[in-house]
This record gives C-alpha cells, sequence and structure tokens, in this order.
C-alpha cells in the first residue's frame, strides 16, 4: 500500500513560502506517482501558484489558529496520513498539534528568521511560546538556511539532531529565460535595482540613502509594493535623488528589469531564505547584500564576515554589515570596476546551480522518508 503524505500550507496566495511549497510539488512527479498525497489548504484566499493535476487538494477556510488545528485533526483521523508536512508557522504549530494528537510524525518547515519573524510587539511573546511548546515535537524541522537553523537550535529548544537545512528551489532555467525576454524601456541609461516587499524589515531606505550617498550617477530602480512605499518616496525627496529613483510597483517579469541592471542591492534587516539574492543572480546581475541573520553570507560563500565598514566579495557578490550606510555607499562605488562586475556576475551564475529545484525535491523527500522511518 502506498504511503500517505498530507502537505498543509495557509494557503497559495503569492508569497515565497507559497511559491516554494508549488514548486517542491510541482518537481515530484516522480514521488506522487508512488505516494498517496493529499494537500490542505487552511485558508480560501486568491491563489497564486497551481499545483499538478491530480493532486487532491481539500481547501478549508480556518484562518484562526484554533480553527486549524480542529480542522486538520478531523482531516487527520479520516486520512489517516503516515507524515505530514507544513509550511508557515501557523500551518506548522496547528499540524504538530493534529498529528501529536493521533501519534502521527510531522515535518516543518521553517522559512524565516523565527525570532525576526515574530518580532517584539504586544502578542510576539505568546507566538514565540507556542513555537517553543511545538517546534521542538516535530520528528524533523527543515530549515531554509543554516542561520535559521541556528536560531531554532539556540531560541526555541529544538535538537539540532532533527533539523535538516534545505535551501529554497530556484527554478534556474525559468528565470533565464525570462530575463532574456524583451522589456520595454522603463530607464534610460544605467541603473542598480531593488525588489521586495516595501516593509522595514527590509530596509530599502538603506538602499537609497548608500545610492545617494556612493555618488553613483543613472538611477535606482525598486521593484515592490508595500507600505513603506510613501517614506521612500519621501526619503528620496530628502535625499536630492528626485526622479532618479524609479519605483515600478508590482513587475509581472522582474527577471528582465533585472538582467539589465549594473547591480542589485538587497538592504535586508533579516531573512530566512533570501529569494530575491538568489533570483538577482540567476538572473546574471552582480549584488550586494547585507550581512542579516540569515542567508545572504551562505549564499554567496563569503571566506570571512565583513568588519568595519570594508566589503567582503563573495560568490556573486559583494556582503557589508547590515544598515551601515558608509558600507553599502563603499561596495556600489566598488561596483563600478566593470572587470568585478563581470566576475561576480558568472560566479553568480555558477553558485546558483547548488539551489535548483531538483536538489530541493530530492532532499524533501528524503527528509519525509527519514520521518516516516524513524
Amino acid at each position: 500500500m502506498a504511503r500517505k503524505v498530507l502537505f498543509v500550507i495557509n494557503s497559495l496566495a503569492g508569497g515565497g513560502a507559497e511559491r516554494v511549497f508549488a514548486a517542491v510539488l510541482g518537481g515530484s512527479k516522480a514521488q506522487l506517482a508512488t505516494h498517496d498525497c493529499v494537500v490542505v489548504l487552511l485558508d480560501r484566499d486568491e491563489e497564486a501558484y497551481q499545483l499538478p493535476e491530480g493532486l487532491r487538494v481539500i481547501r478549508l477556510n480556518a484562518r484562526g489558529l484554533g480553527r486549524s488545528v480542529a480542522e486538520l485533526v478531523r482531516i487527520a483521523r479520516r486520512e489517516r496520513p503516515d507524515v505530514a508536512l507544513s509550511f508557515l508557522t501557523r500551518a506548522n504549530i496547528a499540524t504538530v498539534t493534529a498529528m501529536r494528537i493521533l501519534g502521527r510524525p510531522v515535518v516543518i518547515s521553517e522559512r524565516v528568521n523565527t525570532t525576526a519573524h515574530l518580532g517584539k510587539g504586544r502578542n510576539a511573546w505568546a507566538s514565540k511560546l507556542l513555537v517553543r511548546l511545538c517546534y521542538p515535537r516535530a520528528r524533523r524541522i527543515i530549515a531554509v538556511s543554516k542561520g535559521v537553523a541556528d536560531t531554532l537550535v539556540d531560541h526555541f529548544g529544538v535538537s539540532r539532531a532533527r533539523v535538516r537545512v534545505l535551501a529554497n528551489p530556484v527554478d534556474i532555467d525559468r528565470i533565464e529565460a525570462l530575463a532574456a525576454q524583451p522589456t520595454p524601456r522603463l530607464v534610460e541609461g544605467p541603473y542598480a535595482v531593488a525588489m521586495g516587499r516595501l516593509v522595514p524589515n527590509k530596509n530599502f531606505g538603506l538602499a537609497l540613502a548608500a545610492f545617494a550617498m556612493s555618488g553613483r550617477p543613472g538611477h535606482l530602480v525598486l521593484m515592490g509594493q508595500g507600505p513603506e512605499e510613501e517614506a521612500l518616496r519621501a526619503q528620496a525627496g530628502s535625499l536630492g535623488l528626485g526622479d532618479r529613483l524609479i519605483m515600478l510597483g508590482f513587475v509581472e517579469n522582474p527577471y528582465a528589469v533585472l538582467a539589465r541592471a549594473d547591480l542589485m542591492l538587497l538592504p535586508s534587516n533579516a531573512e530566512g531564505f533570501p529569494n530575491a539574492l538568489v533570483e538577482g543572480m540567476a538572473a546574471g546581475v552582480p549584488v550586494i547584500a547585507t550581512d542579516c541573520p540569515s542567508g545572504p553570507a551562505e549564499v554567496l560563500s563569503v571566506p570571512s564576515r565583513p568588519e568595519g565598514s570594508v566589503p567582503v566579495v563573495g560568490r556573486g557578490g559583494l556582503l557589508v554589515p547590515v544598515n551601515d550606510v558608509v558600507a553599502m555607499a563603499s561596495a556600489i562605488r566598488q561596483m563600478e570596476d566593470p572587470a568585478l562586475r563581470a566576475r561576480c556576475a558568472a560566479e553568480g551564475r555558477q553558485r546558483v546551480r547548488d539551489f535548483g529545484v531538483v536538489q530541493a525535491v530530492r532532499g524533501y523527500w528524503s527528509v519525509l522518508s527519514e520521518a516516516m522511518d524513524a
């Protein structure tokens, strides 16, 4: 009899975790043919990603944690899965709770730097307590970077022996094909680029300040939407950037814009796994990233961490300290060297081959097998 696997996520609304969830299942044709697989979507949101045809999907409207647990217990009792795999914090907590009630193993996938993601708000303590109570009870925990793994072990009581580090899969062939597509002429002359959700944790204000300080000619192109948009426009005005800052909002094919840039900036205060960084490297653009927890240093394979305001050269770009405008401005000036840009672009394209979909799919199913056989 085929083993049954339950896959659980909040929804398939647009987002990095949802994209990875769909990519892993989309690349699992061979495994789906030999396993009985069921997907549970906890919320009824508009679905931005497609799942393989023929895969059974149960769409709930749970929203809150309590209802998510109750619904999963009901489904797990009926389906009797041999193992469950969940993505995102609420789904992780609910799935661990439900599967523990039934005495079945669960694998959870942690996509973020947990401490930074849960923040310091009024209810952060409750969220952190639930993570401390539930995550150590998972049979295996997949962390998207070593930094994420370290945070779970050091601050949330997770056993190092249960953690497996698997980087997010990147569809390199798709990115390269989209990067080669023509794009409307959005910018006259050279430009640097940054992309992501416009929220404080992404710290795009650092990119603006460093770009202005660097004295680099041309434009800074920012792709993304979010609540910080007006604040960033105001900051650009105060820095004297004027129309040199181009805010494109949502871009259907960001890779064509990335591929034509001189360099890409990733100024984040924290990441789980820096998808935008890897996607930029796959599109052939040299990058400058902050040494934030977690991921950029691992992706760039830097030989040493930056000290003071001196950028460190890695495989694909430069690494600078977090929130250091002087260091990022220095790195931008350093990237004026065409030979360095060419070297970083070439090494970045080679480095991203380590993050392909095939490797990720193989890793996920290996962990699921471990959990079932442990």
